[in-house]
């Protein structure tokens, strides 16, 4: 049965892009020692949460939103693009792992979990290498294992954001999903 894209669909997307937008304000930014900065964000929960609630198509809301948010900030516009990309694929991840199930009401939580976890990894894995090779390398000019020694001192935040997520995001997911089939504007009918 082909699926197809409704205005309902689209204003869950939309909405959901500017919950991202949004959510990247939620930010405590921290500059580092040796490559550039890291932040302490929320976003990563709204990112996770747009996959989970809207399946993969839910990566387009959370890079969008994202990347949006870095064009208003001079500090992130040079890199929007990159960040549309990572973010995108955290919430892509997180859509694909719960796909099966987002037109269905048994969605349950240890899905919505391990959505979160794989959103995270994936993210994390892509922004790593951006800390090493783009900021380290190409904007700090560091060579390549001096860039990777400096990427250690990311990883507090890192685990702080994606353990925020990781514990966020699911049991919203479920709480959302209740919510709106209550109101009838279940994503089943989206």
């Amino acid at each position: 049965m082909k699926q197809r894209f409704t205005t309902r669909k689209l204003a869950f997307l939309g909405m959901m892009t500017a919950l991202v937008f949004a959510s990247n304000y939620a930010r405590i930014i921290m500059p580092i020692a040796i490559g550039g900065r890291t932040s302490f964000t929320l976003a990563n929960i709204v990112c996770c949460l747009s996959g989970l609630l809207l399946g993969p198509i839910g990566g387009l809301a959370s890079g969008l939103g994202s990347a949006l948010y870095d064009l208003t900030n001079p500090l992130y516009a040079a890199e929007c693009w990159i960040t549309f990309l990572t973010k995108g694929l955290m919430g892509t991840v997180a859509g694909l792992v719960v796909a099966r199930y987002v037109n269905d009401e048994k969605l349950a939580y240890p899905r919505c979990l391990l959505g979160a976890v794989l959103g995270c990894v994936a993210y994390y894995i892509l922004y790593f290498f951006k800390s090493v090779a783009y900021d380290g390398v190409l904007v700090e000019g560091l060579q390549p294992m001096v860039a990777l020694a400096a990427l250690p001192l990311k990883f507090p935040a890192s685990i702080f954001n994606a353990a925020v997520a990781i514990i966020a995001a699911p049991p919203l997911c479920i709480a959302l999903r209740a919510a709106l089939r209550r109101s009838g504007l279940s994503l089943k009918t989206a």
